[in-house]
Formats: C-alpha cells, sequence, structure tokens
C-alpha cells in the first residue's frame, strides 16, 4: 500500500492546542463500521452506545516528565534531551534518549543540565539516540518530577505548563513509563465511569507504555516497509479472566484507544482471549489485519499518513474512516492529543 493513500487535508485551526475545561465535554463521532453510518454526540454520553456485560479495557500507563534541557558547556548550545527508556541493565539513572541536535554532540561528553545536574553521553546509538547516565540528580525520579517537562507532542505550539501536569494524564494513570500519553483515555472522569460502570459495563486494565514511535512519521513510499519501536506491554492474569468471562457472557471487548488495541491485539489468541505476560510489541495493524480481540473501539482522531490512522483504518476500513474524518473537519471537530474523540462500532 502506498503511503499516500493514508493522506487527508487538515486545517490548521483544527489542531487542538488546549484541552477543553471538561475532560468529558469533547465532541464524539460515532462511526458503524459495518455500515458507515455516522453520528454526532459528546463523550459525556458514551454510555448510551455501551451495553450491559460489555468489557472497556484501559490503559494505565503514566507519562513522565521526559522533556530536559541542557547547555554544551564548551560551546553554550541549547539541547533537548528526551527520554526514551531506562536501560536494561537496571540501573537507575542510565537511559537512552534523544538530543537535539544530535551533530553538536561529537564523541563522550558532559552536558550542564538545566537548572541542575549533568549529563554524560556514554554513546552514539544513531538516528539522534544516545545512550547516557545522569549525574548530580540525586533520586532521579524526584529530579525529574520536579525539572522535567511533560512532552507535549510537537503539533501542539506553545511550551507545557502546570496545568498539562494534570491535563495531560488520564485518570487510570498508575504506572509511569510512557513519553506520550494514550489520548483517548484523556475524556474520561469519575462522574463518567460511573455512569458507565452502573450500566453494568465491566471495567479491565492493561499497560502499554507508549513510547519514540507515537510521534515518528512514517518516511517510507511503501507502508509495508515502516518499522516499528518496540513498545512495553503487561497484560496481567486478572484481565486475561476479564475477557474471558466477557467471551463465556457474549460481550464485547472495549479498547479505550489505539494502545489498548495494540497492546491486546499483541496478546491475541484464535478465540478472542488473550495470554498474560510481560513483553514488547512491534505490532503494525494495517487494512487487511484481521482482529482477534477488539470488538469496539474509542479513539481520537489522528495525524494524516500516521500508523495510528492506519490501524483505524484497519478496524472500519480505509474508506469508511476517511469520509468520516471528513465529516469531522466540516463539522469543525478538534482533532488529535488534546482534541475530540471518536467512537467505532
Amino acid at each position: 500500500m502506498k503511503l499516500d493513500l493514508f493522506d487527508y487535508h487538515l486545517p490548521q485551526e483544527l489542531i487542538a492546542q488546549k484541552p477543553l475545561e471538561k475532560r468529558d465535554a469533547s465532541r464524539m463521532l460515532v462511526l458503524d463500521r459495518k455500515t458507515g453510518r455516522i453520528e454526532h454526540s459528546h463523550v459525556r454520553d458514551l454510555v448510551k452506545w455501551l451495553l450491559p456485560k460489555d468489557l472497556m479495557v484501559v490503559n494505565q500507563t503514566k507519562v513522565i516528565p521526559a522533556r530536559l534541557y541542557a547547555v554544551k558547556a564548551e560551546t553554550g548550545a541549547h539541547l533537548e534531551v528526551f527520554l526514551l527508556r531506562p536501560t536494561l541493565n537496571g540501573a537507575p539513572n542510565e537511559w537512552e534518549v534523544l538530543i537535539n541536535p544530535a551533530k553538536r554532540i561529537k564523541g563522550v561528553t558532559v552536558l550542564k543540565l538545566e537548572p541542575k545536574g549533568e549529563v554524560a553521553v556514554l554513546e552514539a546509538l544513531g538516528e539522534g539516540h544516545f545512550l547516557v547516565r545522569f549525574n548530580k540528580t540525586g533520586n532521579f525520579k524526584s529530579f525529574l518530577d520536579k525539572y522535567g517537562h511533560i512532552p507535549l507532542p510537537p503539533y501542539i505550539k506553545r511550551k507545557d505548563s502546570a496545568a498539562d501536569r494534570d491535563r495531560y494524564q488520564t485518570v487510570f494513570a498508575k504506572k509511569a513509563g510512557s513519553v506520550a500519553a494514550p489520548t483517548a483515555g484523556l475524556h474520561f472522569t469519575p462522574t463518567l465511569l460511573r455512569s458507565i460502570q452502573k450500566q453494568g459495563v465491566q471495567k479491565a486494565e492493561v499497560v502499554l507504555h507508549v513510547g519514540l514511535g507515537t510521534f515518528l512519521p512514517v518516511d517510507t513510499d511503501e507502508v509495508e516497509d515502516h518499522v516499528m519501536h518496540p513498545e512495553r506491554v503487561e497484560i496481567s492474569p486478572a484481565l486475561t479472566k476479564a475477557i474471558q468471562k466477557t467471551r463465556d457472557q457474549h460481550g464485547r471487548v472495549v479498547a479505550i484507544g489505539t494502545t489498548v488495541v495494540r497492546a491486546l491485539e499483541s496478546a491475541g489468541q484464535v478465540g478472542g482471549l488473550v495470554t498474560p505476560g510481560s513483553f514488547e510489541t512491534r505490532i503494525f495493524m494495517t487494512p487487511g489485519y484481521q482482529f482477534k480481540v477488539v470488538d469496539v473501539l474509542f479513539t481520537n482522531f489522528h495525524q494524516p499518513k500516521s500508523t495510528l490512522l492506519m490501524l483505524v483504518s484497519a478496524f472500519a476500513g480505509r474508506e469508511r474512516v476517511l469520509a468520516a474524518y471528513q465529516e469531522a473537519i466540516k463539522e469543525k471537530y478538534r482533532f488529535f492529543s488534546y482534541g475530540d474523540a471518536m467512537l467505532v462500532l
């Protein structure tokens, strides 16, 4: 498939730069993936489309303040250090990071962090990736909590604010490890969750730590040539049992976000069940993929030519999804991380 098949024109003014005051006040486009029928609603009314015995699966990952700023002592050049993941050796202060601009890093060097601490660049890993060790920071988690910046996506053209520390986290966030929010979950509130629970819908949790791949554009002409970055997944025995119970009761598995889809389908079995465990996934879902686990998808609107748009197109059909996006543009929906939502039935 050619990458251009997943392109569409989005007016810049429809890219949400800030969240709405109330999380569940966002609009929601409802798409029937069998008929193509579209309805317009709001997230606060999500319960109208959920059924007793459905299972709603959410992502418990928590965004870390992954963006730090540094200065090269010799030249005074300013750089951005973007944390990706801790090294596998378990050293608390050693991380794989992106440094921008990477061309300013020549060999082993030490950068001064702002406003305190330093980062020793140990090894170049290619494509702007480096292995580093943070020094003079004390407890590194505490340091990050105090001095790190929330890693807002590049299409949000402003600096992060104190409010983003709350609003760029979901109400489900418990396990730190993501460098981007699972944005579908940003719409939920305790009140909305109570109304869903009263409907007889069960809730279960999965963990997928969102990695760099969420920001990276597909830069191959042929979609199949794109390589996904690995993301860490945790499937609990409790989730496995909940899905088994849902299948036994002929309920639906409702994925809250594309990250949940990636996690569940990576562990999916024939018959719609999942295997518990912790692992890394590089799953890449494009039209033609046969879904094993997910029956209903709640998601945001995604960037043109992105792997997330391809996933939604695999779930609902490329032409139907792009037609729904054109309807959303005509109706001036708000797009991307802080934008409105879409429910695919």
